[in-house]
């Protein structure tokens, strides 16, 4: 498993992470077999949400529950979640108090000390930089969260905590597939008047700017068509494209969600992968996509045959 710089202060993570937003309804065995087959193929980087599940803090209940971690155990693997969304209303909160008793809750439903990473997860309109910044501190000094991240953030959302966060911010989550890769496209059509995908969206770059602050992105939904619209592997609307990842994968001996994998993991920005299925196969199959070593070619091969205009 190839390792990537997790944000700009010299932590290193796997390139491939197991997401664990689909675990409510699995056994403690599943559970536990998913979790080893992560382990196995050399995942030790596992990713939460307080709002995974039947109900908040379930799948982190769930995962505790099903394994039951000693100390040891605990300290070899990282923890990631996420607050900030609240179904029922206000929907998004990224206030003090409700920070704070996230991640209280996450702690106990983890049955854990700390967190290695919190993320906010998705932006909060109403934000205050200055409540956020005074929970990350409280949590930090108080050893509850380790490191400091976002989700779905913009360059300029980003900016605005940097006003009052003082905690560098290590990652953040974007959702990126070989057919859903606008942060992507854009650039690569960038000043072509009347292209579509030459459109700035989001204000444009987060891509990049988040290579130039060492800001690791973490990909997820790698295997998705669009947003939450199903997978493009084996889909007949995605004919050319399949054809030429199955070509790949019979190239460099992987399954097909290697490729996938691959087609993230080969960028020079170093993301990582974030996989949200709980079919052992599937976590070790993509898993092998860690590090092929995709040429430049075999990249925009792909890239076009997912129906983005390369000029």
């Amino acid at each position: 498993m190839k390792s990537v710089p997790l944000g700009p202060g010299g932590q290193t993570a796997p390139n491939v992470v197991l997401g664990l937003m689909r675990i409510s309804e699995k056994s403690d065995d599943e559970i536990r077999t998913l979790v080893k087959t992560a382990r196995d193929a050399g995942i030790d980087f596992f990713d939460h949400a307080d709002v995974y599940g039947a109900h908040v803090h379930d799948c982190e209940e769930r995962f505790a529950k099903a394994m039951q971690l000693t100390p040891s155990q605990r300290a070899d693997i990282t923890l990631q979640t996420k607050v900030g969304i609240v179904p029922e209303g206000p929907y998004f909160d990224f206030s003090h108090d409700h920070i704070i008793e996230g991640v209280e809750g996450s702690l106990k439903a983890l049955n854990t000390d700390y967190i290695d990473i919190l993320l906010l997860h998705r932006p909060d309109a109403l934000v205050e930089p200055e409540e956020v910044a005074q929970a990350f501190d409280e949590l930090e000094a108080a050893g509850k969260v380790r490191s400091f991240g976002v989700s779905n953030h913009t360059p300029r959302q980003i900016d605005l905590l940097k006003t009052a966060v003082k905690q560098e911010l290590v990652a953040n989550q974007l959702q990126l597939s070989i057919t859903h890769a606008p942060i992507i496209a854009q650039g690569v059509a960038a000043n072509m008047v009347g292209e579509d995908q030459s459109l700035t969206l989001d204000a444009g770059g987060i891509l990049d700017y988040c290579r130039i602050h060492k800001i690791t992105v973490q990909a997820w939904s790698p295997f998705q068509a669009g947003f939450f619209n199903g997978p493009f592997l084996g889909n007949s609307e995605y004919a050319e494209l399949n054809t030429v990842i199955d070509k790949l994968a019979a190239k460099y001996d992987v399954p097909t969600t290697g490729i996938a994998t691959a087609w993230i993991t080969r960028h020079p920005a170093q993301m990582q992968v974030v996989l949200g299925t709980t079919t052992p196969e599937r976590v070790s199959g993509a898993a092998q996509g860690s590090a092929v070593p995709l040429t430049k070619a075999e990249w925009y091969d792909l890239f076009r045959a997912a129906g983005y205009r390369v000029p």
